[in-house]
């Protein structure tokens, strides 16, 4: 299963039901609160390619945006081979 990493920040409802649909697919989750951090928020941007919404959301090294993102790779059956990959 791939890695996911995820940028987060306290207190976002995305990024929750993000961690939650992740953690019930057992997904290994690197998870960074960036919410108050200024140079881990910025890091994000850069990863993301301008994404500064919380959370953003990558499967090994691929950007695959915020939770809406991720929830409708999931609805199209897309996302499941993403986490089986890399």
């Amino acid at each position: 299963m791939a890695k996911v990493t995820i940028y987060t920040r306290a207190f976002c409802p995305y990024c929750t039901r993000a961690l939650q649909v992740l953690k019930d697919k057992g997904v290994e989750l690197n998870e960074i609160d960036a919410g108050m951090d200024p140079a881990l928020r910025e890091e994000m941007v850069q990863r993301s390619n301008g994404g500064r919404t919380f959370p953003q959301i990558f499967v090994g090294e691929t950007h695959i945006g915020g939770c809406d993102d991720m929830l409708a790779l999931d609805r199209s059956g897309k996302l499941d081979p993403m986490l089986a990959s890399v």
